[in-house]
């Protein structure tokens, strides 16, 4: 069974914690089944971000595990760039998640991204 997406928020954020690096939910989403995106800020104007892998990314051995892509054709991308997509997709979607960490050296945290 999959963790419900505020579930899974939370674990993230605290997970970042541990890290010692400061994450935040931009924008809350639906609590049972809402995508997360996680924008990881660079603090130098460029930002990565990650959004849900498509369906075709799943296996048999792992289908439930919440698997993560770079959106940006560019990483990092200009922030503005970054805001860009967000706001086409909360509007296209108005279910989704927006996390948002201050990491300068990139490290994001995730279990599983694809390349």
């Amino acid at each position: 069974m999959r963790l419900k997406s505020g579930i899974w928020v939370a674990a993230y954020i605290r997970r970042c914690g541990v890290e010692g690096v400061f994450a935040a939910v931009r924008r809350r989403g639906a609590e049972e089944a809402g995508a997360v995106f996680v924008i990881v800020n660079r603090l130098n104007g460029t930002a990565d971000l990650y959004g849900p892998a498509p369906q075709t990314a799943f296996d048999e051995a792992m289908p439930f595990d919440r698997a993560f892509v770079s959106v940006m054709k560019e990483s990092p991308a200009p922030e503005s760039d970054v805001e860009a997509f967000i706001a086409k997709e909360s509007r296209f979607d108005p279910d989704v998640w927006v996390v948002e960490i201050e990491e300068p050296s990139g490290r994001h945290f995730l279990d599983r991204v694809l390349r």
